[in-house]
C-alpha cells in the first residue's frame, strides 16, 4: 500500500473518530531471546504528511531504508515518544504485559493531549493506556503513524542491540538482534545467558534448567 492510502486511512479514521491527534503506536522486539521491547508513539501533522511517501511496514523495508527514513522521520515536525521494557521487566510480566508498558511509557508524552487517540498495532488494546485507543491488525501497513511508528522503534532496537553488542561480546547482538538464530544458541551453550536473556523464553530456560533424575 502506497504512502498516500496509509495517508488517507489515517485522515478517514480521524474524522471517523473526531479525534484532534491520531496517535500511530507499534513495537519491535516481541520475540527475540534477548534485550528489550521497544514501543514508538507517533504523531504526523497533516502538513507533512505527504513528505513521507516512502513510509511502510518497518519489516517490508530494507536495513538501510529503514535507517534513512528513521532519520528523516526524527529530524522532522514528527513527534514521537519511545517506551522500553526490559528482559527483567518482561520475564516478571510475561511478553504481552511488557509490550502494553513499553507502550504506555512510549505514549506519555501524548496522554494529556485533548481529543489525542492512539491506533494501536494488532489484536489488542494497550492495556493501562490513559487514552481513548482502538486495535488495527496489520496496522502497520494500514496507517502512516503506525508504520512511522515501526520504523522508529526498529531502528531504536536494533541501535540499541549493536551497543550491547559491545558490553557481552560474543553473543553477536549486533548480527542478530537478539533472535534465537544458530549461532546465537550456540553462543547461548557455550556462554550462558547475560543479564539481557530473557530467561522465561523457552530455548533460554531450557538451558539454565536444572537437570531432572531419571
Amino acid at each position: 500500500m502506497k504512502t498516500s492510502a496509509l495517508f488517507a486511512f489515517d485522515r478517514d479514521q480521524t474524522l471517523k473518530l473526531a479525534c484532534g491527534s491520531l496517535i500511530g503506536i507499534d513495537e519491535a522486539g516481541r520475540g527475540p531471546l534477548a534485550g528489550p521491547v521497544v514501543a514508538c508513539a507517533c504523531f504526523i501533522p497533516d502538513e507533512i504528511a505527504p513528505s513521507f511517501e516512502d513510509v511502510n511496514d518497518s519489516k517490508k523495508l530494507t536495513a538501510a531504508k529503514r535507517n534513512e527514513l528513521f532519520e528523516k522521520l526524527t529530524h522532522s515536525e514528527v513527534l514521537y515518544g519511545i517506551g522500553f521494557a526490559t528482559a527483567a521487566e518482561i520475564d516478571q510480566l510475561n511478553i504481552l504485559q511488557a509490550t502494553f508498558l513499553a507502550m504506555r511509557r512510549a505514549a506519555q508524552k501524548f496522554v494529556r493531549i485533548p481529543q489525542a487517540v492512539a491506533l494501536i498495532d494488532g489484536p489488542h488494546r494497550a492495556a493501562g493506556l490513559e487514552m481513548e485507543q482502538y486495535p488495527v491488525v496489520d496496522g502497520d501497513a494500514k496507517s502512516l503513524v503506525i508504520a512511522a511508528a515501526s520504523i522508529i522503534a526498529k531502528v531504536t532496537r536494533d541501535r540499541y542491540m549493536e551497543e550491547l553488542d559491545k558490553i557481552y561480546p560474543g553473543y553477536n547482538f549486533a548480527g542478530h538482534k537478539g533472535y534465537g538464530t544458530p549461532k546465537h544458541l550456540q553462543a547461548l551453550e557455550e556462554l550462558g545467558p547475560c543479564k539481557e536473556h530473557r530467561l522465561t523464553f523457552a530455548p533460554v530456560r531450557n538451558l539454565i534448567a536444572p537437570q531432572l533424575p531419571l
